[in-house]
């Protein structure tokens, strides 16, 4: 690992001035960056960490929103009451994120921001229509991911919270890689004032929504309504794990275990 400056300012004026300087990083739970920066895959002359900045790190809900500050862990949202009364299933897949020791380090914006093609986050985000906060504007979730570890971010713009609109109905079905427990596939389904959304997470080159599954839930909220669909494979991931067709046939299934 070379060398680099460091630092750790205590608010998000500062953070967002030490973001915008040349070929600068910002480091939220590192469980990404840092492990790059090991590797060699990333050399940044500066890391902007915001683990300082406490206004980061609030979960609220006001409505039907919950509101989850971009430092927040996890192992906080999963042990968050608020949380777990407003959208169990979104306190569910909190706990169910990589091991102990991830969920105490990894933040909701951290996993957004580096939109890994198997993360649980992305899922959620996108399937219950949420809106991600930066220090420049409101992003929606549809808008906010463009493709493997890319986003709608600009250089320097920091996550700030992201919004969750309370649905009326929602479900998660993660089917595990065993040894990094990221998803082989993930679906995440949910049916609120955005109508019904499916999610769809680890089966291709990043988080994508299942048109063809949300039609059927459409007519009817109702397991069986996912039985016969058909995914495209021709876009989905082929790996050791499991071949892009072998994905596409576990999505609908996932997709009925999550609506139950």
């Amino acid at each position: 690992m070379q060398a680099f400056a460091y630092n750790k300012p205590a608010s998000l004026a500062d953070a967002a001035r030490a973001a915008g300087a040349t070929d600068a990083k910002i480091l939220a739970g590192g469980q990404s960056l840092l492990a790059a920066m090991k590797l060699g895959l990333a050399a940044p002359a500066s890391v902007v960490d915001l683990s300082g900045i406490a206004d980061l790190k609030g979960i609220t809900v006001s409505g039907n929103t919950v509101k989850i500050g971009a430092m927040a862990t996890h192992a906080a949202v999963a042990a968050s009451k608020e949380v777990a009364a407003a959208i169990p299933v979104l306190s569910a897949l909190a706990s169910g994120i990589g091991d102990r020791q991830v969920r105490n380090r990894g933040t909701l914006g951290g996993s957004l921001a580096n939109n890994d093609p198997a993360a649980d986050y992305p899922a959620a985000v996108l399937g219950l229509g949420a809106t991600v906060h930066t220090d420049r504007r409101a992003i929606a979730a549809d808008d906010f991911f463009k493709g493997l570890y890319e986003t709608a971010l600009a250089d320097g713009e920091i996550i700030t919270a992201v919004s969750f609109p309370v649905p009326e109905k929602a479900g998660w079905q993660k089917f595990k890689q065993p040894a990094s427990r990221f998803c082989l596939v993930g679906v995440f389904v949910s049916k609120g004032s955005q109508g019904v959304r499916v999610a769809v997470t680890g089966a291709g080159p990043g988080v994508f929504r299942a048109k063809a599954l949300e039609a059927k839930l459409a007519t009817n909220w109702a397991g069986a309504s996912c039985d016969g669909v058909k995914i495209d494979a021709a876009n989905l991931s082929t790996d050791l794990h499991g071949s892009g067709e072998y994905r596409a046939a576990l999505i609908p299934v996932l997709a009925k275990r999550a609506v139950g």
